[in-house]
């Protein structure tokens, strides 16, 4: 396998030009020089302009363009843009996409050894309902029964959200036991081949106070049927746990926590660790990082962006074997 990293720009309506020039400055050049960006040449040049940015940028056809150089190595997808930032929505979801397609086709190909996305607003790829960039590369690798995990990791600690991108009425008739078991069956083989641990898991409730264990409950129904199956299959897994106590200082004795849905999760863990995090998606074809944020449309322009996600990122794949 090849020990390129394959930086997918992402959104062009975001902070992503200024946290990848900041992240830049903090790598050394022997990392610099196995790195490329699939962005569009043009786009980045002006977006740099526009923060008063050094271009110190290349474009070259593809990933085969042995370059060395310290410089960043450009892929250029094509783009229609007047301003720089503020890109319109279908030019800017076509090159997402396309920009996406070409990542996945190199990682499976073995050309790179990792992908890092930067942050994208997720209806840039609304393919089908409640998708992000994590079910779109799932379904590019053709994974099928939601057995893709997205993982979000800091070297001390994990979170890990059952569901994604749901509406919060939408999220209890989705909590089952089928889907518990897979996921977890997934998270407890992924992580032992990224992090070389058998990962010891806590699994939280979906109710406030678990809902007292009422017996009609989703914590009776479906998650302790779903916990009493994995640990028979030799998982280490304890819960449920009670979701409002379990990160002031519980949450220490686990690799991983396991929420029911997203915000019950990630809120708490950012609260933690704020941007030293990164987003895993686990189960695919091959590995998958991006920053733990989003496009943070409010910060675009005034260079005050935050980079340490897409920084730790890069030296998350530089250090895997």
């Amino acid at each position: 396998m090849s020990n390129k990293i394959i930086i997918v720009a992402g959104d062009p309506n975001s902070i992503n030009s200024e946290i990848i020039y900041k992240t830049l400055k903090k790598i050394d050049n022997r990392i610099k020089r196995r790195l490329y960006l699939i962005a569009n040449y043009d786009l980045i040049c002006q977006q740099y302009r526009k923060l008063h940015y050094k271009t110190n940028v290349i474009k070259i056809k593809d990933i085969e363009d042995n370059i060395v150089s310290n410089n960043l190595k450009i892929i250029d997808i094509p783009i229609n843009f007047k301003n720089p930032f503020k890109v319109n929505f279908k030019a800017s979801s076509k090159y997402v996409l396309k920009s996406l397609n070409l990542a996945h086709s190199l990682a499976k190909k073995k050309k790179v050894k990792a992908i890092i996305n930067c942050p994208i607003d997720k209806n840039l790829i609304k393919i089908s309902k409640n998708i992000g960039v994590t079910e779109f590369l799932a379904s590019k690798c053709k994974i099928k029964n939601s057995s893709e995990v997205m993982l979000i990791h800091n070297k001390k600690f994990s979170v890990v959200p059952l569901t994604t991108h749901l509406n919060v009425k939408d999220i209890a008739k989705k909590i089952t036991s089928k889907l518990i078991i897979k996921k977890l069956m997934s998270l407890n083989k992924e992580f032992k081949k990224v992090f070389k641990i058998k990962p010891k898991i806590g699994v939280l409730g979906l109710n406030p106070h678990n809902a007292e264990l009422n017996r009609k409950s989703e914590e009776v129904k479906e998650i302790m049927p779903a916990i009493s199956k994995l640990k028979k299959a030799g998982l280490s897994i304890y819960g449920p746990l009670v979701a409002d106590t379990t990160f002031v200082n519980n949450y220490k004795k686990y690799n991983v926590v396991v929420g029911m849905y997203h915000d019950q999760v990630l809120t708490p863990f950012k609260t933690l660790f704020h941007f030293d995090a990164i987003n895993i998606t686990l189960g695919l074809d091959y590995l998958r990082v991006s920053p733990d944020h989003g496009p943070a449309i409010d910060l675009i322009g005034k260079n005050k962006a935050n980079y340490l996600s897409l920084l730790q990122c890069i030296k998350f794949i530089n250090n895997k074997k």
